[in-house]
């Protein structure tokens, strides 16, 4: 994995030293699962409806530890939360009712383990293995924690925690599993075991991304493609920048606020405006989701719409005309204009999809203030978390303290609650998840 700088050896060894104390087992033993976070550039909002995605790791995420068990039990400890969750793999979970993202709950692992059982996604995994015919036989004791800060901050922590126990459950029952079968098995997790209606970037983007590359996926087909960036060379004349770093900039907003209507609820909205369309077309027989509404159609019927369902719609076929501008821009070095690419893709997420609050909008238009930014937008699902950026290399930590001075004067109060040392992140691409 060259040009990764984590996770750093020195975390590793930690790991492995508390799992062998666990286990009762050399640190040898001990294999650590590496599940990064990830960041969707392009793409916001319309993975659920089958559109065009681009997104990247980042080398940040979740760490596992873990060695088989000598029985069916899963033991599994925390650096994020206490006591020690439990179970025999026998015991065939069952599906929770559904939940309404955003809404009393929402979407991130840390949060949904705060208010029910953080051993939740474990028991997922083995849900989702056991109901696609994986036979189990061994647990696994492990060890589980998340980069300091980076929880509940919308960059799809619950995805990483979902690939982290399904790749340490099939390691320790020798189950051999590609990446795209393993996209199912999340979607499963997420989907069905906790009832949330996303999409399947989050999880794509953490088993298929490459170092380096931007991961573009067509969410209906399934069908994705690894996309280098062309480098420029230092003695080329060029207003392009060379090298590029990742702004991780927190809002400070770890709950859903009451106020907002619900991840479910959009998706439910994206749904009504494509039935509209396909129906005005003459189709009744289709999917209702938007990929299947040719833009010519929308063009057509979007006067049916009635204004919040017009304003979904809008968003969705906007949205995916910029991730292809955006492959394009990305494919040719042009990165100032894949830059406007996603600040346009952070205002309509706002005027059209109407995601966001105060403070999430003010954060995202400091960072287009910031020095050598090139493109902000919401991470997540926008209604808390953090925003996310592109700067150039050698501004980034300018830029980083320009927004975080600038948020303490729009938003004291929650910004000062935010750690200093991880109020702005900035970080590198990642690769994809593993068991090392």
């Amino acid at each position: 994995m060259a040009g990764i700088a984590w996770p750093p050896e020195s975390e590793l060894d930690e790991i492995r030293e508390i799992v062998s104390k666990m286990a009762d087992v050399s640190k040898e033993e001990v294999r650590v699962v590496v599940s990064p976070y990830r960041i969707c550039p392009l793409g916001a909002h319309i993975d659920h409806q089958g559109g065009m995605v681009s997104a990247m790791t980042i080398d940040k995420g979740i760490l596992l530890g873990f060695t088989p068990s000598d029985s069916n039990e899963i033991v599994i400890r925390s650096g994020q939360f206490q006591g020690e969750v439990k179970f025999r793999i026998d015991e065939n979970p069952q599906p929770k009712r559904s939940t309404s993202k955003n809404e009393n709950t929402v979407k991130d692992s840390s949060v949904l383990q705060e208010q029910c059982n953080w051993g939740r996604y474990a028991r997922g995994a083995i849900y989702a293995l056991k109901s696609k015919g994986n036979n189990l036989s061994k647990g696994i004791i492990g060890y589980i924690c998340g980069s300091e800060g980076l929880d509940s901050s919308g960059l799809s922590s619950s995805a990483a925690v979902g690939v982290a126990y399904l790749l340490a459950l099939e390691h320790a029952n020798n189950l051999v599993i590609s990446p795209t079968e393993n996209i199912e098995y999340d979607r499963l997790i997420e989907n069905e075991y906790l009832g949330l209606k996303n999409g399947i970037m989050d999880q794509s983007a953490i088993l298929l991304s490459s170092h380096g590359c931007l991961m573009c996926m067509d969410c209906k087909t399934k069908e994705y493609e690894l996309i280098h960036r062309p480098k420029v060379e230092e003695n080329e004349e060029s207003e392009e920048p060379k090298a590029i770093k990742i702004l991780l900039a927190l809002s400070g907003i770890r709950q859903a606020l009451t106020s907002n209507p619900g991840y479910n609820k959009r998706v439910a909205e994206c749904r009504e405006a494509a039935r509209i369309l396909l129906e005005a077309s003459g189709d009744y027989e289709a999917e209702p989701i938007l990929s299947n509404v040719a833009p010519e159609v929308y063009e057509t019927h979007k006067c049916k719409l009635e204004p919040d369902l017009a304003k979904r719609a809008e968003h969705y076929f906007s949205e995916n005309m910029r991730v292809l501008k955006g492959i394009e821009a990305w494919k040719m070095g042009k990165f100032n204009h894949y830059g406007n690419l996603i600040a346009a893709s952070g205002r309509s997420s706002i005027q059209n999809y109407e995601c966001g609050s105060e403070p999430l909008i003010q954060l995202y238009e400091i960072l287009l203030r910031a020095p050598g930014v090139h493109g902000a937008r919401f991470s997540g699902a926008g209604f808390r978390g953090c925003c996310i950026a592109f700067v150039e290399a050698p501004l980034a930590t300018e830029a980083a303290s320009f927004v975080r001075r600038e948020y303490l004067k729009a938003q004291p109060e929650i910004a000062s609650q935010i750690n200093e040392d991880t109020a702005v992140v900035i970080c590198d691409s990642g690769d994809c998840a593993r068991v090392i």
